[in-house]
């Protein structure tokens, strides 16, 4: 089974990078990985993608591609070891994963010695589904996306940037804490909160 690595920010401290590391079998300089910019609308120009093929390439790994679903066949994605899933609009991000079968492809993968790294978007697609995207910020769903079930890697249900109130502000002054309550009270589940500098290993 491939290991999943999931974080709100990428290799945002020396941990989270070590984590990652002692996730990679082999010699990295015969290694690739690719990150897939799908979910953020400036793509491989990015600034965190570009961060993390900085990072990727500072860490050795012989080759980093940019990779996006909604216009790159999915099956190119079966020739990398690391596949780095940059953040975005979770919504874009999963309607493009299934209307090009990418969401197939990283399934199977994911059956193999592969290390899938989820960033924000990334990391909650990878779950049961992104109802909790559509509970806080259902502005965002640009692709009038119905089906909100994901990938199903993990059957952890992720809220990343825990810590930022900033992103997450409502008219009604509630913290995300006391929003995730009702949520996970409403849909009688729990969710992982994820601060910026935290991660979550799935093996």
């Amino acid at each position: 089974m491939s290991k999943i690595l999931l974080t709100s920010n990428g290799f945002f401290t020396d941990l989270i990078k070590q984590q990652f590391l002692q996730l990679i079998d082999g010699d990295l300089s015969n290694l690739k990985a690719t990150i897939i910019t799908t979910a953020s609308h400036k793509k491989q120009n990015n600034r965190f993608a570009m961060k993390a093929k900085e990072d990727l390439l500072g860490f050795g790994f012989k080759k980093v591609d940019f990779n996006d679903i909604e216009f790159d066949k999915p099956e190119l994605l079966e020739k990398y070891n690391v596949i780095y899933i940059n953040g975005g609009n979770p919504f874009y991000l999963l309607y493009h994963m299934k209307k090009s079968g990418a969401d197939l492809i990283l399934k199977d993968i994911a059956k193999q010695n592969t290390v899938i790294v989820g960033v924000s978007a990334g990391a909650i697609i990878l779950g049961p589904n992104i109802e909790v995207v559509n509970y806080f910020t259902p502005q965002i769903n640009t692709v009038d996306m119905q089906n909100l079930t994901a990938l199903g890697l993990t059957n952890k249900a992720i809220f990343p940037h825990y810590d930022r109130e900033e992103l997450f502000q409502n008219n009604s002054g509630r913290s995300i804490e006391d929003r995730l309550k009702v949520f996970e009270n409403i849909n009688k589940c729990s969710i992982v909160r994820l601060k910026d500098n935290e991660y979550l290993l799935i093996q």
